[in-house]
């Protein structure tokens, strides 16, 4: 397999623009707008960015809530455009970023198979391949049928996932998915993801879980305050971000 880079990220920023004020109303709000009497406080999300993944790699991305390690990862999904710097991407991306996004929830959870696959660039035949793979690994096999708003949060996962990791994308980019669903679920999320990094999909992983990390992840972003505070091999970073 090539060691040539499959995501470069160069130099990325990205700028939140905060309303400093509150407003009784929507119409309070339109009405200030229109006049340009709102004024906003800058959130830098992330600030000067920059690192390489190299095609196999899998790579988990760890900091505190806030470090801005779901806006980077949502930056190299293409769902965010960065305010200065760019990302380029050599690979098809399966993006598992936030649960249930692309779902019609009055739609029912075969109907939703579908229309995530076509999401994902998959056509119908493809789907109709696919399904009984969906069904058994996400274990739902009674409840295809009925509308995805009736679902709790962990089915939605289990649905999510199993749809986002059919086939073998170049790359899988899965954000704090494993944190949901019970421990049987988390531990066939983590074989199913391995057993796609050794057939040479490359990984971009967020997680609170350094054990997950561990089992799951070659190389590690830590992200602190949108700033790369370190990049590296695991076994080298993992100790120094435990202590911090």
């Amino acid at each position: 397999m090539e060691r040539n880079p499959i995501v470069t990220v160069d130099n990325v920023s990205m700028k939140f623009n905060l309303s400093s004020e509150k407003f009784d109303s929507f119409k309070e709000y339109v009405i200030k707008s229109i006049k340009r009497q709102v004024s906003y406080d800058a959130f830098m999300a992330l600030q000067g960015v920059s690192f390489e993944v190299m095609r196999g790699d899998s790579v988990g991305l760890v900091g505190l809530n806030g470090s801005g390690k779901s806006t980077m990862l949502k930056v190299i999904a293409g769902v965010l455009k960065p305010t200065e710097g760019k990302v380029a991407v050599n690979g098809t991306i399966a993006p598992l970023i936030e649960l249930g996004a692309g779902f019609d929830m009055d739609l029912t959870a075969r109907e939703n198979v579908f229309l995530n696959g076509a999401l994902l660039g998959y056509n119908r035949a493809r789907m109709e391949e696919q399904y009984p793979d969906i069904v058994e690994f996400s274990e739902l096999a009674e409840f295809m049928d009925v509308p995805v708003k009736n679902f709790s949060s962990g089915m939605v996962s289990r649905l999510a996932f199993a749809i986002a990791t059919i086939g073998t994308p170049d790359i899988l980019i899965v954000d704090e998915v494993l944190s949901v669903g019970d421990f049987h679920f988390q531990e066939k999320c983590e074989a199913r993801i391995q057993n796609m990094r050794d057939h040479g999909t490359t990984i971009l992983f967020v997680s609170h879980s350094l054990e997950q990390v561990k089992k799951i992840c070659n190389k590690m972003a830590w992200l602190e305050k949108g700033h790369l505070k370190m990049f590296g091999n695991t076994e080298d970073i993992c100790d120094i971000y435990a202590q911090s």
